[in-house]
């Protein structure tokens, strides 16, 4: 196969007067083989192959069928680039050696690229012949400077950054980086950050109820596994677990204590606590997990919960693999699209805003702060109490209502130039 410029990474790299190899499958990468291995990983986390092909693409790697088996040219890349190529494809859901079949239906023409095309993370390095894998903060912050002199907008900016964070955190997991180049602090750049947004927003019952619903219902290519399993991570969520706590859970975590059924849940700062399932939670959970054992035969639990590869995930993805923060973020996301009571609040939506809810309905139901503080996990009371403090109130507990009702009465007023009669001056 002869080898052209379609990557996208190669055609980043060719708009520069910088020398190198004409046919480098990753200008500027010193190890892509192990760079490509990883990343390849750090997608196979996400929940299908549309969400893995997305955050590629935003990534700035190959993509689409043609692009992938110009990519995947033997002869253009050191030893096991091939496989590695159709590994990273596999993940993707495409094959790039198979050619693309020809059909006659007719279609609308394909989008123009988008401005910031070139502006991607891994075509900026290829393009200034920076090693991903040795990229620094100065790096990532010179990257979003001129994504910024481009116009992006603000909301994209820090879109773009949160997942060059979330691929950077896994790669340092790995040992491949060092540190996290793109672990800035976002206010001090401008960018608000999503999690102060998922802050900022009061669930009512009805929404989350709404929320319940949209997991609940069958989607469209989502299996009964799916739905099984975005009904628990609702469930769970509005338990008041961190969602990084419910990822990490294992399930052998889940057992019997005091006669009821509990998870021993993996606190912040090694601080596991336990908390008590609902019946109607302990009964999704279950569903969940018969739908499971029932569709990944190979992943029955063995004894004490554990596989022949170590602790079985207690919410795991169609594979079997553990769930990222990530992919849990954009389950709720999507199920909110899809529900026409939270379309408008579908963007605003995280999984901390559940978390919120639960502090705010368990107060206003009557339970004892410190009850709710041990619940989730607070270190101090003083958190959980600013948390209710910071949350909106519903609106039966507010005395505005009262207020307005006292100043804008109809009581007659009497005339101060009118004599009193003699009732009324006794």
């Amino acid at each position: 196969m002869k080898m052209t410029k379609n990557s996208p990474l190669e055609r980043a790299a060719s708009r520069t007067p910088k020398t190198g190899h004409p046919h480098e499958p990753w200008p500027g990468a010193e190890q892509p083989v192990r760079l490509l291995a990883a990343i390849a990983d750090w997608l196979a986390g996400y929940g299908n192959a549309a969400t893995r092909r997305t955050y590629a693409t935003g990534l700035g790697l190959p993509a689409g069928r043609e692009e992938l088996a110009d990519w995947a040219a033997a002869e253009s890349g050191p030893p096991g680039w091939g496989a590695t190529v159709d590994a990273y494809a596999a993940v993707l859901g495409l094959d790039p050696r198979t050619p693309t079949p020809q059909t006659t239906t007719r279609r609308p023409p394909p989008a123009a690229p988008g401005k910031l095309r070139e502006l991607h993370w891994l075509r900026w390095c290829a393009a200034h012949r920076i090693d991903p894998l040795s990229a620094h903060s100065a790096h990532v912050k010179a990257w979003l400077d001129e994504l910024a002199t481009a116009e992006a907008a603000r909301t994209t900016r820090e879109r773009m950054l949160a997942t060059l964070k979330a691929l950077y955190a896994h790669l340092a997991e790995t040992g491949l980086t060092s540190g996290n180049p793109a672990a800035l602090n976002r206010r001090r750049l401008g960018l608000s950050g999503n999690r102060e947004t998922g802050h900022a927003l009061n669930l009512t019952v009805e929404q989350v109820r709404a929320l319940y619903t949209a997991a609940a219902t069958p989607r469209r290519g989502a299996s009964p596994q799916d739905t099984a399993r975005a009904t628990t991570v609702v469930a769970l969520l509005t338990l008041g677990l961190r969602v990084s706590e419910m990822c990490a859970l294992n399930r052998s975590d889940l057992h019997t204590t005091r006669g009821r059924r509990a998870l021993r849940v993996p606190g912040k700062g090694d601080k596991p606590r336990i908390v008590y399932l609902p019946e109607s939670v302990e009964t999704t959970l279950t569903d969940y997990l018969h739908t499971r054992d029932a569709t990944q035969q190979s992943n029955r639990p063995a004894p004490r919960g554990q596989t022949s590869s170590g602790p079985q995930p207690l919410i795991s993805t169609r594979s079997g693999r553990r769930c990222t923060r990530q992919g849990l973020w954009q389950l709720l996301r999507r199920l909110a699209g899809a529900s026409p009571e939270l379309r408008e609040i579908a963007e605003a939506l995280h999984p901390h805003a559940l978390r919120h809810f639960y502090v705010t309905t368990a107060v206003e139901s009557g339970a004892a702060l410190a009850d709710v503080q041990a619940d989730l996990g607070h270190t101090s009371i003083a958190t959980t109490q600013s948390v209710y403090n910071h949350a909106a109130r519903h609106p039966e507990r507010s005395a505005a209502d009262l207020v307005a009702t006292t100043l804008h009465s109809t009581t007659e007023v009497t005339d101060p130039t009118t004599e009193p009669d003699e009732d009324e001056e006794e």
